[in-house]
């Protein structure tokens, strides 16, 4: 099974205690749905490696403690701190609520804003601590869409579409030129560009 056939869960972010248990960060909506887990795929060195769970105790809301067969050491538990955790597609529930989507299931999709028209395609979603942002392609350059519901109003799965109204200047934002003569940057070719340590 490769991570195509696969949905991101979450990722192990630090052991707990000394006995190989670990703390899961699950990047979901409702963590209490999977209190009830008896394996995950953790990508180890690049590899889906399927874990059998002995234990998971949901915390704090979007955390839990989670303990893996033959992982009873520190030690163990150790190599495995920054791994996703994924779990395979066909065990996502459909979503049917057009305002409502997967981050996975809208790459590819055409972003089509409510003014403008098509704009590009959905390359993939950054899911941030602070916003989760949609990565589209636009004339060659990589625009950052933020997630909410003001923004990005339905999806239309039929046919692959993203219906957003991005506000005003986001796309002039991405598409000045950075590199402007005068902006930090000496153009009078007075300055030493030897590198010395």
């Amino acid at each position: 099974m490769t991570k195509d056939d696969c949905y991101q869960l979450g990722h192990i972010t630090k052991t707990h205690g000394v006995s190989g248990e670990l703390v899961l960060f699950l990047d979901v909506d409702n963590a209490a749905e999977y209190a009830d887990l008896e394996s995950v795929l953790l990508e180890v060195k690049g590899e889906l490696i399927p874990y059998f769970i002995e234990s998971i105790a949901i915390v704090k809301g979007s955390r839990a403690i989670i303990a893996f067969e033959d992982v009873d050491t520190i030690e163990q538990a150790e190599r495995l701190i920054n791994c996703g955790a994924f779990l395979p597609l066909d065990e996502l529930e459909p979503i049917t609520d057009e305002t409502r989507f997967y981050f996975h299931e809208i790459v590819g999709y055409q972003v089509v804003d409510a003014e403008a028209g098509e704009l590009g395609t959905v390359q993939g979603v950054y899911a941030m601590n602070a916003q989760d942002l949609i990565m589209m392609d636009y004339h060659g350059k990589e625009v950052l869409i933020p997630i909410n519901s003001d923004i990005v109003r339905t999806v239309d799965r039929a046919n692959q579409k993203l219906n957003v109204a991005l506000p005003n200047g986001l796309l002039e934002i991405y598409m000045e030129d950075n590199a402007k003569p005068g902006e930090g940057e000496q153009v009078n070719g007075d300055h030493d560009d030897t590198d010395e340590d």
